[in-house]
């Protein structure tokens, strides 16, 4: 008898249905030679520090760092995760073979591999390796089962990564609680947790200590149009002054019309970060909230593997589009087909093939997630929005390039020379999926500019330009005339808010601001955290009350910010140092560093760490106490 395990029962129903494990019992299906059972999510996890030893379960300073000569699994202590493990022991013991039926990722592996450490399963292990859950890619799947060994660097990277968290969560946060929080306040520290606090505090303090300054910015209007100085701004009111009065009664003369064309290419595919980030500007939806939302859509088949760092798709892909666009064209929302307009005038032909959208080399585990072709039925409106996302942003990259003139006209006054550029679109091309949709309304000018991702855009090309799409007067060099100039005073503005958006953008690139998108997927490799697990951190951040929200900005809380004015140790709250331990993790996934290295040294950081805290001479301390946060609590990521 087959078994195989999948990581939740509505995964492991369907799987049964295509095998034929039809016959129902308590726990799993079974038919055609085959057992099908499930887990749900983890059912294992890594010891407490009291399963070690007696002496680890009281905090205590002396017994720092905690360091065990050998990391264990236990089950998961929960009456239905207990009867659920013994039906898996119970088959897996008896099975001639496990179809490892996992998600396809780096957590999904580590899952079944500790339950099936933990059920002592001795029969050899295949593994379904699956980017969608239709039909069609299950029975693939089951007709290309891989050998499990072939993914031992994934489960070796995703047992560093819980190790290192352990690590450096339960002694950091055992010594900073013991150390600074008198004991009854519970100073959580986590590997990715600590620094992107870090990120939110830092910013806040840049805007608490910013201190506007004043400049003025000379402009003109001639023939309806502003035309803007070239000097840039003026930092003084009186040389804002003589510069209108030097231009005041004079005649404005254009001296240089200067007409360009270009284009823009489609946006990428979404990876989950980018989708995260989309949702939340126009949706004001959380990350965890869009995590649910496209997993919800996996699960129905609807959409491919949502976990993914990639916007590119593999090379195979590419025959597969005309019919994932054919499902598109038929799909209705209400009786309306949406897609089908956008479609039509690429149908019948070679579709357009490009680097940028199919390149193999970009693509390891997973593709972009895009839509299956599978007609969805019964959304609801949260989930139509995130499908409509995904589905536009697919159309679109089989569409031309958006074609656009950019007129730049100057003028001068008296020798000082007046600036404004107009663009117009000459094709659309690709923006015609562009289309209005519900939004969460800003309720103020900030929120507006919150709303737009604040200093993160989202890659969506062009989002930046659209002010600059107006078509201006025709101009002809030489010509002159009157102008009404204006002389402004403005205010220097202090760096906005985090938001989610704007966060999310900062985990990737570890806290740099990184507009251009080839060069920010460039340093998704040094980014903190993996996509699948932010949404998780950032509401971590919400439950240990060291953040809030306020409309859509991300707030440090008095506890949070006081946290991290404690630590001292860079290791803690570095971006940079956690970036570098994010590419060493997946070094370890694809072969190219040493899964006991990695812990070595960090086992060497968290005693430097334990050391450096226990003799400082200082007698910081933590203040603000909410009730919430006196129970003590494990530290994690």
């Amino acid at each position: 008898m087959i078994v195989c395990i999948a990581e939740k029962p509505s995964v492991a129903r369907d799987i049964a249905r295509i095998i034929g494990a039809t016959a129902s019992h308590d726990g799993y299906m079974e038919g055609n030679g085959y057992q099908v059972t499930w887990t749900f999510g983890h059912l294992c996890t890594l010891k407490e520090p009291g399963d070690y030893t007696q002496a680890w379960r009281p905090w205590a300073l002396t017994q720092l760092p905690m360091i065990p000569p050998r990391f264990g699994i236990k089950l998961i202590p929960d009456r239905g995760i207990e009867k659920q493990f013994s039906v898996i022991e119970r088959l897996m013991q008896a099975a001639d073979g496990i179809v490892n039926c996992g998600d396809a990722g780096q957590e999904g592996e580590l899952i079944q591999r500790w339950v099936m450490q933990k059920a002592q399963a001795k029969c050899p292990v295949k593994r379904l390796w699956i980017s969608s859950m239709t039909d069609e890619a299950i029975r693939e799947g089951f007709a290309h089962l891989k050998d499990q060994q072939d993914y031992q660097p994934l489960y070796l990277a995703g047992l560093s990564r819980a190790i290192g968290d352990w690590l450096l969560g339960m002694n950091a946060t055992r010594l900073y609680t013991l150390k600074y929080g008198q004991n009854r306040q519970v100073l959580s520290i986590g590997r990715v947790q600590t620094p992107t606090l870090a990120l939110i505090v830092n910013r806040q303090k840049e805007i608490d200590n910013f201190k506007p300054e004043p400049y003025w910015v000379l402009a003109t209007v001639y023939r309806d149009t502003t035309f803007t100085a070239t000097k840039g701004k003026f930092t003084t009111k009186e040389e804002g002054e003589q510069a209108f009065q030097m231009i005041e009664g004079k005649p404005f003369t254009v001296t240089k019309v200067e007409q360009k064309e270009g284009k823009e290419q489609p946006p990428q595919l979404y990876d989950l970060t980018s989708l995260q980030v989309d949702c939340n500007r126009k949706f004001g939806y959380s990350a965890e909230m869009t995590l649910n939302l496209i997993q919800a859509l996996y699960e129905r088949k609807y959409t491919t593997y949502p976990r993914v760092d990639t916007q590119y798709l593999s090379d195979d892909i590419y025959p597969k589009c005309p019919q994932t666009l054919n499902g598109l064209y038929q799909t209705k929302f209400g009786g309306v087909a949406p897609y089908a307009p956008l479609i039509k005038p690429i149908g019948g032909k070679p579709l357009r093939k490009t680097k940028r959208v199919f390149d193999t080399s970009k693509v390891t585990d997973h593709h972009a997630i895009i839509p299956t072709g599978v007609i969805p039925q019964g959304l609801s409106d949260a989930e139509r929005n995130v499908f409509d996302l995904v589905a536009r942003r697919f159309i679109g990259v089989f569409l031309p390039d958006c074609r656009f003139s950019t007129t730049t006209v100057l003028g001068e006054v008296d020798g000082i020379e007046f600036k404004v550029s107009g663009k117009e679109i000459l094709d659309p091309g690709w923006r015609v999926v562009r289309a209005e949709r519900p939004t969460a309304h800003p309720s103020t000018p900030e929120d507006a500019a919150m709303a737009q991702g604040n200093e993160a855009p989202t890659g969506a090309a062009g989002g930046a330009d659209d002010a600059e799409e107006r078509t201006l007067p025709t101009f002809v060099k030489g010509e002159s005339g009157d102008h009404k100039p204006t002389l402004t005073e403005k205010w220097t503005t202090p760096p906005p808010y985090y938001n989610e958006a704007s966060l999310l953008r900062a985990m990737e690139t570890a806290g740099k601001f990184v507009e251009d998108e080839t060069l920010r997927a460039a340093m998704k490799e040094n980014g903190i955290g993996r996509p699948s697990s932010r949404a998780s951190i950032i509401e971590t951040l919400f439950k240990r009350h060291y953040i809030r929200r306020e409309r859509k900005r991300l707030v440090a809380t008095p506890t949070g910010i006081e946290l991290i004015d404690l630590i001292r140790e860079d290791l803690l709250k570095s971006c940079e140092l956690t970036g570098i331990w994010e590419k060493k993790l997946r070094d370890i996934e694809h072969r190219k560093y040493d899964a006991q290295q990695f812990i070595n040294e960090l086992k060497q950081q968290v005693t430097e760490i334990v050391n450096d805290v226990m003799t400082d001479p200082t007698n910081r301390r933590v203040t603000v106490m909410p009730p919430e946060q006196e129970k003590k609590k494990g530290g994690k990521k």
